[in-house]
């Protein structure tokens, strides 16, 4: 597995919520997704991109359990709470605090997850295994390509390591990578622990954004790393 970040990965997170970005990247698109997620009262336009995902490969179904990393302001959590119903789960879990107001299916952690923080633990092992565990998780973007693209691996490391952790067997994952060199070699370790990994670009990510998604399906159970 490429770099494992586990000792500065924490660090990249916070970037991540609190880095100033680039000017561009602070516009606000008002586009069709925008407009869409604030009529049906959702937090932000990224909870099409999940939607999208879980048409295409068939994630959820009612009463599973579900984690979230890197889960604010809460627009997964939110799809994926309507897609488990009231008989299911979403754990989800951000470093930083959010005032979405959730429904009573989704339990929400402002938590390190990456330090195996004691409240993530213990909510670790009330809920785990779990039936999908998904990261839309992205580091602070710095403008300089090679550099975000490496941080965004690192990141997908330490999801993948907590996915591996606590799936249960034939479980999916779901990940957000900004495409570069140290692709294959995510794909590779991913492929260790999944029946098939498929990748998906969905028509909600804006055209100039360099992020894709992959899916692992049929989690093996495989913990070697």
């Amino acid at each position: 597995m490429p770099r494992l970040a586990s000792r500065h990965c924490f660090g990249l997170w916070e970037k991540a919520r609190t880095e100033t970005p680039p000017v561009r990247s602070m516009k606000t698109y008002r586009d069709h997704y925008f407009l869409k997620a604030r009529q049906q009262n959702y937090p932000a336009r990224s909870v099409y991109k999940l939607k999208e995902i879980d048409a295409k490969f068939k994630l959820f179904k009612p009463g599973m359990k579900v984690l979230d990393l890197g889960a604010a302001p809460g627009s997964w959590s939110l799809a994926a709470s309507e897609r488990v119903g009231p008989a299911g789960h979403v754990l989800a879990c951000d470093i930083q605090a959010t005032d979405t107001d959730f429904p009573a299916n989704v339990r929400f952690l402002a938590t390190d997850v990456f330090a195996l923080s004691e409240a993530f633990e213990e909510a670790l092992a009330e809920l785990a295994p779990f039936d999908v565990v998904m990261s839309d998780m992205a580091p602070g973007t710095t403008g300089i390509r090679f550099r975000d693209q490496a941080r965004s691996c690192d990141l997908c490391c330490e999801a993948l390591k907590i996915a591996v952790r606590c799936l249960k067997p034939g479980a999916s994952f779901v990940v957000k990578i900004f495409m570069g060199s140290d692709l294959q070699e995510f794909l590779a370790a991913m492929r260790k622990h999944f029946v098939s990994v498929k990748g998906f670009k969905p028509k909600s990510s804006r055209a100039e954004s360099k992020e894709t998604f992959y899916v692992g399906l049929g989690f093996t159970g495989n913990t070697v790393s």
